[in-house]
């Protein structure tokens, strides 16, 4: 076997890059860690170099979001970054009039595409409402620790051309980057909702919704904007408002995450954020989530809260059940949830955990102190701190306990207190239904089991979690569901529950629902309508990624001059194949992320797909981008087939017009490209060593015990992920992998085809 020693060498540096995550990814959100950029406990130095002459007109010309050119530095005592010619503008509404502005740091403005520890954008913001410059930080780490995805944030010192201009709390701006750290997509409409946002239903016509306030739209769409298509958010709003109340639950946990919702609004509550929207229908983001078809809450702006009050109402006593503005009702967001007595009854559940298991406890108070006592030292010489308000050291130091008039009503602490005990005796506590969220399931994969996963939450011990389900619309079968860490649950005891629908096949319909019964015997079943999956056998045309270039910047321009991402798929087949049933991703867990145009390609026939994250430019432009540093490509079958892979790579590190390819076409082997062959067959040399990645079909695969099927018989051997061949066969069509551990494995016959296979 001539060809093994020379795979051998390389099959380290295969499964080193190989990463598959066995346990199921949730509908759940996601929650980046702090960052260098946002550890919180040190004060990091943020310092600004720009023109004086532009700093000059910046602050004369407050309404401009022209972003100037400066340079940035960061450092916190581990990390000393410079990063050059930046954009720098001030941020902010009223702010912006304020002595002590805000500012926006740009990082991809005049450098495209380039990010800092992940960031595009960084949010500098003043807090020269808040005396203790702490009140929104302190929202901000409450909605983390309640499993909310909210901003990241930490205390920074800011310097401008060397000048101190004070503390600020550096603030992680909402955009594609965030929801898609967050929900594991960017590719959805994310709608930046302020005042008049409420939400009101306007109409059928999703141009009703581009609304217009002075200068900006009320729901302003962030993404997508050539699209401009607002008929989801028109959709949302239909059905928020529209929706019979007997039918309103169900309705709206199809396109909402509402249960997460509940919480957001008991944090609104605690917190006294009257600026958001169920007071003020002002302050906050809606993302539609493209992996659950569900629109996402997302906070913002958090400093008019724990007692800041510019409108003369008492937030620590406010009654939690009627916090709406009195005399404008049309928040269907809120008071339609507190009109639905099951949703009212969680929220009550929401609201008293929050009290009991995350404010009023010491740790609470005592990260407050912690807090006061780290930035402390500078507010002393911060210039800006006494201008707006005249506040002094004294005052921030006393605005921890006492109000100090105007519109700081209560002291930070007392306000927290009296918070707590007014709401803990206005909570009207019932039995709750288990709470039923976050439901999801394994690929269908012919052979194999399906495994299903839900969060399950009750304030009583659950007697059981079943799925009930049927196959091809038979009887009713019902499967138990565990949270033992040992039925692809995650963790034992973290409410997520897991059990599988065994050995699926080709032709099966499943109809499946959650079901969950608690002590005092109250159910739940959901989703409303059951999920339905079927699926049928794949012909596995032999579609190939033949070529890709995730940085093109003078290789090939689009038809509209743009130097894009490309991916080259190659037809090499005897027969037509049509595409408008196949998928194209760049993340082999979302399988559907992409659809292909209805387009016939001929055997032989090369296809060139920008990947652009432009799909309102044409047909074959996708709605994602490649990435330079690595990640993975594939091409999947139709969702009838469970999306079967037909191809795929995963890929390292790409250099600027060099293209990655398989020599010769729909080959077994990748080489670099330093002459690129985009639309054409591969002809030319490699100019680097080449790669060795899988070719040949196994399923299922992934696998859980059991067995595995080749596409014919070879001669083979298994190997392990420290290189140890741990199988071989002869003439095998069909081996088992039962006795072998969790893992990556490598398949390589005697031809020198190979696979990778995850055994679960």
């Amino acid at each position: 076997m001539p060809l093994f020693g020379v795979y051998m060498k390389k099959l380290f540096l295969l499964l080193a890059n190989c990463a598959l995550m066995v346990t199921m990814i949730l509908g759940q959100p996601n929650f980046p860690d702090e960052s260098p950029v946002f550890s919180d406990n040190v004060v990091p130095r943020v310092d600004i170099f720009i023109n004086p002459d532009t700093l000059q007109w910046i602050y004369q010309n407050v309404e401009s979001n022209i972003e100037w050119h400066a340079d940035f530095v960061f450092n916190n005592g581990v990390l000393n970054d410079t990063i050059y010619d930046i954009g720098f503008r001030l941020r902010g509404n009223t702010s912006r009039y304020s002595n002590k502005k805000s500012f926006k740091v740009s990082f991809n403005t005049y450098v495209s595409g380039r990010k800092y520890h992940g960031l595009e954008k960084m949010n500098l913001n003043g807090e020269h409402n808040d005396p203790s410059i702490i009140r929104s930080k302190l929202g901000w780490d409450l909605l983390r620790e309640f499993d909310i995805p909210g901003p990241r944030s930490n205390h920074v010192r800011v310097y401008i051309n060397n000048n101190y201009y004070g503390l600020y709390i550096n603030v992680e701006h909402i955009d594609e980057e965030f929801v898609d750290s967050r929900f594991g997509n960017q590719d959805g409409n994310l709608y930046k909702c302020l005042w008049p946002a409420d939400l009101d239903f306007l109409g059928s016509n999703p141009d009703n919704y581009k609304l217009v306030i002075g200068d900006r739209r009320v729901y302003d769409l962030k993404t997508n904007k050539l699209q401009d298509d607002y008929s989801d958010l028109a959709n949302f709003i239909d059905v928020l408002n529209n929706t019979p109340d007997e039918a309103f639950l169900c309705k709206m946990d199809k396109i909402f995450n509402i249960n997460d919702y509940l919480k957001v609004i008991a944090i609104d509550i605690f917190t006294g954020n009257w600026d958001g929207y169920i007071y003020n229908k002002n302050n906050f983001y809606l993302y539609h989530n493209t992996k659950t078809g569900k629109f996402e809450y997302i906070q913002y702006d958090l400093d008019n809260t724990y007692g800041i009050d510019w409108i003369g109402r008492d937030w620590g006593t406010r009654d939690i059940y009627d916090w709406q503005q009195h005399g404008d009702n049309v928040r269907p967001l809120y008071t339609r949830i507190m009109e639905n007595q099951v949703l009212r009854d969680q929220f009550s559940f929401y609201m008293n955990e929050l009290m009991n298991e995350y404010v009023d406890i010491p740790e609470y108070s005592q990260r407050i102190d912690d807090l006061r006592d780290m930035i402390a030292q500078y507010v002393v010489n911060d210039p800006y701190y006494p201008l707006d308000y005249g506040y002094d050291y004294t005052d921030f130091l006393n605005s921890y306990d006492q109000a100090l008039g105007g519109h700081v009503a209560y002291g930070l602490k007392p306000y927290i207190s009296i918070r707590i005990s007014s709401t803990l005796a206005q909570l009207e506590m019932n039995n709750i239904k288990p709470v039923i969220k976050y439901i999801n399931n394994s690929q269908m994969i012919a052979g194999e089991d399906l495994w299903i996963t839900a969060f399950v939450d009750d304030e009583e011990p659950l007697m059981q979690v079943n799925i009930d389900y049927s196959v091809n619309d038979g009887s009713p079968v019902m499967e138990d569901m565990f949270d033992d860490g040992e039925h692809n649950d995650g963790e034992a005891g973290d409410k997520i529950y897991g059990g599988a629908i065994t050995y699926i096949d080709f032709g099966m319909t499943i109809k499946y629902t959650v079901y969950a019964v608690d002590s005092f015997l109250n159910t739940s079943q959901m989703p409303c309508e059951p999920v339905v999956l079927e699926l049928y056998p794949s012909e596995f045309p032999l579609l190939f990624i033949n070529e890709f270039m995730a940085s093109n910047d003078s290789t090939i321009a689009d038809e509209n001059g743009e130097y894009d991402d490309w991916i080259e798929v190659y037809n090499g087949d005897n027969v037509p194949v049509w595409l408008g049933d196949k998928h194209l991703a760049d993340n082999l867990e979302n399988q559907g992320k992409w659809q292909m145009p209805d387009y016939t390609m001929q055997p032989g026939e090369f296809v060139l797909f920008w990947a652009d994250k432009d799909p309102e430019q044409g047909p074959f432009h996708t709605n994602f981008k490649l990435s330079k540093i690595g990640e993975e490509i594939g091409i999947f079958d139709s969702e009838s087939t469970g999306f079967a892979v037909l191809d795929s790579i995963t890929y390292g590190e790409q250099q600027t017009d060099i293209s990655m390819g398989r020599e010769p076409d729909g080959a077994d082997i990748w080489v670099f490209f330093n002459q690129p062959t985009p639309g054409e067959s591969n002809i030319h040399g490699a100019i680097d060593e080449q790669i060795f990645l899988a070719s040949i079909k196994v399923f299922p695969n992934p696998v859980t015990g059991g067995v595995i099927y080749f596409d014919r018989h070879y001669n083979f051997k298994l190997i392990n992920s420290f290189v140890q061949i741990v199988l071989e066969g002869e003439n095998v069509s069909v081996f088992d992998v039962s006795r072998f551990g969790k893992g990556i494995y490598i398949i390589i016959t005697d031809e020198g085809l190979t696979a990778k296979v995850v055994i679960r």
